[in-house]
């Protein structure tokens, strides 16, 4: 995160953090304290940081607002765990904004009925 990014944050700004590793990948360890590193610099800005981390963190827990943890799973399955409280949250900050997710904007215009 540089520049811009950083500009846009302040006490109202939600950023969305993936913060999981897998600790017998030296690779994933590396990318986890780069993503500490961004976390820390969001905090000192005082944005609002909600993390996914990987169950047990002790890192990334005390610099986010809000944590939702996952199980622990090697690298090239860490993915499909993932996804599933990034849709959840998705989904219920849509219901909080008052959109309809039942029927999105322009579907029809993607979507073709026969």
């Amino acid at each position: 995160m540089k520049h811009g990014p950083n500009a846009l944050i302040d006490e109202n700004l939600p950023v969305v953090v993936i913060a999981t590793r897998d600790e017998t990948d030296p690779a994933s360890m590396t990318r986890y304290e780069k993503t500490i590193s961004n976390m820390q610099e969001v905090a000192a800005r005082d944005g609002i940081v909600i993390a996914i981390v990987t169950e047990g963190d002790k890192l990334a827990k005390p610099i986010a607002t809000h944590v939702i943890e996952i199980s622990r799973a090697p690298e090239l399955l860490t993915p499909i765990i993932e996804i599933v409280p990034l849709q959840l949250l998705a989904y219920h900050i849509a219901v909080r904004r008052g959109c309809d997710v039942d029927q999105p904007r322009n579907l029809a215009k993607s979507v073709t009925v026969e």
